[in-house]
């Protein structure tokens, strides 16, 4: 792979190549990115979507909209780091086709603002919901007339193949989803894969996949433009976008620093016991005297946070520049802070966040509720589209069908888009309109 091609301004959608030295410098192509996710009706409904704890009345935990732009900041500024460090090992990107360290930033930063774009509602149980409605569910029953991959597709329902969706899929007054560039939309699938073979491997591109197939034909065409190196001649499996490895660091950073903080602030983690674990990770860097003249639980914590992100921030920068030649080749096949020399730390942090946040009672009860609501939206939703597609939809199913968008593949000939449509839609119910639309759909609520 090669960087000339992996920069790609070219809007997905267009037919015309862009060159970064005719940009304008004042709304560089890659920073338009980042403005049509962050005002996308998807990306909003994430502010009412939970990150950990579900549907919190406190004001600083996190949901998947604040986390997400956490991603974001903490993924511009790897990403200018390493711009910067690429232009000096390349000064040809520079010099011939004009980039800027910035727009290695802008990259990295609007990816990772779109990173959970797709992820349903509750959480990643939502995900799962979904996908043990069609492996054990009502879903069962559809089995038999779709073909293997696109019943794989259902049954491991996946929030990033659903986002790479959203942002590239065409409909009436949005040719080419968000009509992101190209470079954007590769730093965004950290799993260029589909669903089937599933490849029991250590390589972090397999651990998930990044497509439906209803998108078969635009991943294979962003691909292709940016010359991602496939790894298989059997199936489509691709090598990651170098870029998509800084956006998954931004996101694993996040997650594992802001995590614990909210299970600190909500008291489910005991401070002295977390301070310890923060103190481990920012040693080097902390003023130990700034430290004690903070007096609140809230302080000390955000100071570490702050100190603990941009710890990892330099390590990211550090462990990508050691290793760009062999991403480069499709040869690196781990999480970057995977190989970090503070491994021992974050695991040491994730391991109590595990335990005490993400398997708390309010957790687990979220996830139970979760699983019901999204099997009873999904059971009357399927059977409404597939009655009226087949035309014996009952009165009640032509009720249902008022209510859904007008955009859904409702009359769609193929049974897996309209079961993969009504699926899109439930995925973007915030998790208080998942709520109201199942409570209606019961008669509890008018």
């Amino acid at each position: 792979m090669n960087w000339e091609q992996l920069l790609s301004l070219k809007r997905f959608g267009d037919t015309n190549k862009r060159l970064r030295k005719e940009q304008d410098e004042t709304r560089l192509g890659f920073e338009v990115d980042y403005d049509r996710v962050i005002f996308s009706s998807e990306f909003r409904s994430l502010q009412d979507k939970t990150q950990v704890i579900p549907l919190s009345q406190t004001d600083f935990v996190h949901t998947r909209l604040t986390h997400s732009l956490e991603v974001s900041v903490v993924g511009r500024s790897i990403g200018r780091k390493v711009g910067q460090k690429l232009i000096e090992k390349h000064p040809h990107l520079q010099t011939i086709h004009g980039y800027q360290a910035n727009d290695f930033g802008a990259i990295v930063a609007a990816a990772a603002l779109a990173h959970d774009i797709g992820n349903p509602p509750f959480g990643h149980s939502g995900e799962k919901a979904i996908g043990e409605f069609f492996k054990t569910g009502k879903g069962k029953e559809f089995k038999s007339q779709l073909s293997d991959k696109e019943y794989q597709d259902l049954c491991d329902f996946e929030g990033n193949a659903n986002g790479f969706k959203i942002l590239t899929e065409s409909r009436e007054g949005r040719e080419g989803g968000l009509r992101l560039s190209y470079a954007t939309l590769g730093a965004f699938m950290k799993y260029p894969k589909e669903s089937l073979p599933k490849k029991p491997t250590a390589h972090i591109a397999d651990k998930k996949y990044g497509f439906f197939q209803e998108e078969k034909a635009s991943f294979l065409n962003i691909a292709t433009e940016l010359g991602l190196e496939r790894r298989s001649k059997k199936d489509l499996s691709f090598s990651r976008h170098p870029l998509a490895f800084l956006v998954e660091a931004a996101d694993d950073i996040c997650y594992t620093i802001i995590d614990f903080e909210d299970g600190i602030n909500l008291g489910l983690i005991q401070e002295e016991f977390a301070l310890e674990y923060l103190i481990n990770l920012v040693r080097d860097t902390i003023n130990t005297k700034k430290y004690h003249q903070l007096q609140n639980t809230k302080d000390r914590i955000s100071y570490l946070r702050a100190l603990a992100i941009n710890t990892l921030i330099n390590e990211v920068v550090l462990l990508f520049m050691n290793n760009e030649e062999a991403i480069l080749k499709g040869e690196f096949q781990t999480a970057l802070l995977d190989k970090s020399r503070y491994e021992a730390q974050i695991n040491d942090i994730i391991k109590v966040s595990v335990e005490k946040v993400y398997k708390s009672d309010e957790v687990i009860d979220k996830e139970i509720a979760g699983y019901e609501i999204l099997k009873g939206l999904l059971g009357v939703y399927t059977m409404a589209v597939n009655n009226s597609f087949n035309g014996n939809a009952s009165n009640y199913d032509r009720l249902i069908l008022n209510r859904l968008p007008k955009t859904m593949k409702v009359n769609q000939e193929s049974l897996y888009f309209r079961l993969l449509s009504v699926c899109n839609h439930v995925s973007l119910l915030s998790d208080s309109n998942a709520i109201l639309s199942y409570k209606k759909i019961k008669g509890t609520h008018f």
